[in-house]
């Protein structure tokens, strides 16, 4: 059993404190729109590794590759801007604590700022996550290949709002059916202090974690089995 702190875009004061080493944490995800340093605190009054994916508040992360020689953008020596130690999961699938967790950051599209994306360039960003050769046969016999599908936005539909700027995106369901993790969290919508239910897509449990969530998974990627993750505490809102 894997415990898992789960946060997005609403930074709690308890957590921001000498009070958050209470928590026994194995994992902490950041689901964006979040202070950098704020993820830096976490991880280091907790000791325990964590993985992000960017909202669409947050710094713009792409084109940034890490060497022996320090982070490049562009072929040129620049300055990382995002939280140091953390794993950037943004279009990718990376193994950490145990868990297997694929990421897909940003919003819809609605101003000039970063990380925003129409639905098509959202779709074609997320079908680095669903082709992976690695994973093809066993998406076809039904496995489950991830534990955390970690997002910024929810699906269309799913936990999403009507607003222009918080429409969901409906490349989601297509992920959700390929990779069939037990649980998809998200943030950016703002339940203004009460909490949303839990909902459900194709067998994967979607969770609000604006805020913080305090849950519990059991690694089943590479299984056929059906679990659910095990919701300790949560607050939502402020």
């Amino acid at each position: 059993m894997v415990s898992v702190l789960a946060v997005a875009d609403e930074t709690i004061e308890s957590l921001w404190s000498s009070q958050v080493r209470a928590l026994d944490v194995d994992l902490i995800l950041g689901a964006g729109d979040l202070p950098f340093d704020y993820l830096e605190y976490l991880t280091d009054a907790l000791d325990a590794p964590c993985v992000f994916v960017p909202g669409n508040h947050d710094a713009d992360l792409t084109g940034y590759s890490a060497g022996r020689a320090g982070w490049m953008r562009a072929g040129l020596p620049s300055a990382w801007p995002g939280p140091v130690g953390a794993v950037n999961a943004d279009r990718k699938i990376v193994d950490v604590a145990g868990l297997r967790i694929a990421g897909l950051g940003g919003s819809i599209r609605y101003n000039s700022g970063p990380n925003q994306w129409t639905q098509r360039q959202q779709r074609r960003r997320a079908r680095t996550l669903t082709r992976s050769d690695r994973w093809k046969e066993k998406f076809q016999r039904g496995y489950r290949s991830v534990d955390v599908l970690l997002t910024h936005s929810p699906p269309l539909g799913v936990g999403d709002d009507t607003d222009p700027a918080h429409i969901g995106f409906e490349c989601l369901d297509d992920v959700v059916r390929s990779l069939r993790p037990q649980l998809l969290l998200h943030g950016h919508i703002h339940p203004h202090g009460r909490t949303p239910d839990d909902l459900e897509l194709h067998g994967s449990v979607v969770v609000n974690t604006v805020g913080y969530t305090l849950l519990e998974i059991e690694p089943a990627s590479l299984t056929r089995e059906s679990t659910s993750p095990t919701i300790l505490r949560r607050r939502h809102g402020t």
